[in-house]
């Protein structure tokens, strides 16, 4: 890839606040959320559940391709990220922070609208994740935000798919992909949930099969998008889709199909599964900083799986160990 870049990645996606709260199941039902996946709300919600999580809760940065851009940063990658905040506290809070972790971050606020989105992440005992989102701000990520200089700034662009749910961010990612395509630059994006894929199952194939290098999914998210219950089914379509898909598999580790070829890589072995917040960004983040440095796909998967096996052996979706200092020891 171009040696002249400034930066590893730029990532693109919602810009928000994370709420973590440990809570039984219980308060799922009560709350009628569905386990395990990620529920737009409005703003009458998202005031009820942090009510009653707030107590209980902790608030960092977060939003998805953020905190791979932050996973980038840890493992001595050089990322850039594009999202939208408001002009405000949580906004101030969110800048400061993705800054200060060594992300470049000049996306201009929006102000005197909507305030700066949150999560509402709900771990179970099982570790699960069930969250809630407040788009508020980062609902208005547009075309004109989309910074050209960053796109051809950048090796690869990496796009989050719940932005497939706004049709101005869509016309965004739609302008990115086409930027990067004009400047040579490699493209990823995440499926982000079963639930994002099958409300957008045939535009998303159109994107991958036409514009797309690098796919992140897991074993549901690929299932839902080739409408199967078979994950080897699944699997052998990736090989006609795009040049490598990443099929992260929790305790069964992940695979990457490039065309023929498959590598396959076990998880890596931890004491205890605390808190799956995160993970698919961080392996997210640990595969691509390895192909921006040119390793091997097998390499790659192998710093995917060393990144999100620290994110889940506590809690929250940011690194409590040095990331680069493990690869290298692990990798080199």
């Amino acid at each position: 890839m171009n040696a002249l870049t400034r930066f590893d990645v730029v990532a693109i996606g919602n810009a928000m606040v994370d709420v973590l709260a440990n809570m039984d199941d219980e308060f799922l039902t009560k709350h009628n959320m569905p386990k395990g996946m990620m529920t737009l709300i409005d703003a009458s919600s998202a005031e009820t559940i942090y009510h009653n999580i707030a107590q209980k809760g902790v608030e960092c940065s977060g939003g998805s391709a953020a905190n791979t851009a932050v996973g980038i940063a840890a493992l001595g990658g050089k990322p850039a990220f594009i999202g939208k905040v408001a002009d405000d506290k949580l906004g101030e809070v969110f800048r400061k922070d993705i800054t200060e972790s060594g992300v470049y971050f000049t996306t201009p606020c929006l102000e005197n609208e909507k305030p700066t989105a949150r999560c509402m992440v709900i771990v179970s005992p099982d570790a699960q994740r069930t969250m809630n989102t407040y788009l508020g701000a980062c609902s208005k990520l547009s075309r004109k935000d989309i910074d050209e200089d960053l796109i051809r700034e950048a090796k690869i662009v990496y796009m989050e798919g719940y932005l497939w749910d706004r049709p101005e961010a869509k016309d965004a990612l739609t302008y990115a992909v086409e930027l990067a395509r004009k400047h040579n630059r490699k493209v990823s994006l995440s499926l982000s949930d079963p639930f994002c894929v099958n409300r957008h199952r045939d535009s998303f194939l159109t994107l991958i099969k036409s514009g797309v290098d690098i796919l992140f999914c897991n074993e549901d998210e690929i299932k839902a998008l080739f409408s199967t219950t078979d994950p080897e089914e699944a699997f052998a379509k990736c090989e006609e889709l795009c040049e490598i898909v990443v099929i992260t598999r929790g305790a069964d580790g992940a695979v990457a199909v490039c065309g023929k070829q498959r590598h396959e890589i076990p998880a890596e072995p931890i004491n205890a599964v605390i808190d799956t917040t995160g993970a698919g960004d961080l392996f997210a983040a640990g595969f691509l900083t390895g192909f921006a440095k040119d390793k091997t796909v097998p390499e790659c998967l192998q710093m995917g799986a060393l990144a999100a096996a620290e994110i889940i052996s506590h809690y929250g979706a940011r690194p409590e160990t040095s990331l680069s200092e493990l690869i290298a020891k692990k990798v080199g």
